[in-house]
């Protein structure tokens, strides 16, 4: 018996390191299930034309590399790939780089952190100050950034997109893949890693109402739920962002124009 009891201890001991091993831990969850936080992504160039951005894109797409171009704040343009657990981690895949002349210096993007939720407490009481002894002003604290405040980043880092000519995937690009390619992009630069195609975005997140969007939130458009073709990002006021086909503009268009009107099938909440 206690031979037995010993056996069976060692296998339940070996399948629990089986399950908790370095693959387990590289998956950091963010809210629903498919969608992961992203870890540390290497970002390149600066570059005043897009066609720089966008020629260095596809040479590291050619190598294997899930890479995506995008225009900073400041109004220049710069490359992103990867997700990696460590900073070691991204900073030796980029040395890698650097020595196959693939790119020149690179700078590695931290994770965001996880947006914290709102949650609704009791109202704190109010004391009356006494005349001798008026409360203190406290210092202002440093707000973290809520999953509404995610939304309106995601929408505002869409905007910056509009006007780009945007290829998702260099030749190889499938039907659908710019769309969803552009949106996986402006998540990713939230800190957030969605699915690939737009049906595996639909497949994910929290259902919307159409009455109830929010900035940030992802519409879809297609024949039906199992025929989506098309998605992008609510920016507010009856708008979303998005790429209507491959190589052409990302633009602006309203959700109550005939075609989008029609094709309409649903919105998924990711923050």
């Amino acid at each position: 018996m206690t031979r037995l009891f010993s056996v069976a201890w060692i296998v339940y001991f070996t399948l629990v390191l089986a399950t908790t091993g370095c693959a387990a831990q590289r998956k950091i969850t963010a809210g629903p299930a498919g969608i992961s936080r992203l870890g540390y992504s290497i970002q390149v160039g600066a570059f005043k034309e897009v066609g720089n951005a966008e020629r260095l894109a596809a040479k590291l797409q050619a190598k294997g590399i899930d890479a995506f171009y995008f225009k900073k704040e400041d109004g220049v343009y710069a490359v992103r790939f990867g997700d990696f657990s460590t900073h070691e981690a991204a900073k030796q895949a980029g040395r890698k780089l650097v020595a196959e002349k693939l790119v020149g210096a690179f700078f590695i993007a931290v994770p965001r952190p996880a947006p914290a939720r709102k949650v609704k407490g009791p109202e704190p009481r109010q004391l009356p100050p006494t005349a001798a002894h008026a409360p203190a002003t406290p210092p202002a604290k440093s707000r973290p950034t809520t999953s509404s405040d995610m939304g309106g980043i995601a929408a505002r880092t869409a905007e910056r997109f509009v006007g780009i000519p945007y290829r998702w995937g260099g030749d190889t690009v499938v039907d659908g893949m710019d769309c969803s390619g552009f949106v996986r992009a402006v998540f990713n630069l939230c800190g957030v890693n969605i699915p690939r195609t737009s049906r595996d975005q639909y497949k994910v997140g929290d259902q919307v109402g159409r009455d109830d969007l929010k900035d940030g939130d992802l519409v879809f458009f297609g024949e039906s739920e199992e025929k989506i073709n098309h998605v992008g990002i609510y920016v507010g006021s009856g708008r979303f962002v998005h790429a209507p086909r491959r190589g052409d503009d990302i633009k602006v268009s309203a959700l109550d124009e005939n075609y989008f009107a029609s094709r309409f099938v649903g919105a998924k909440r990711y923050f």
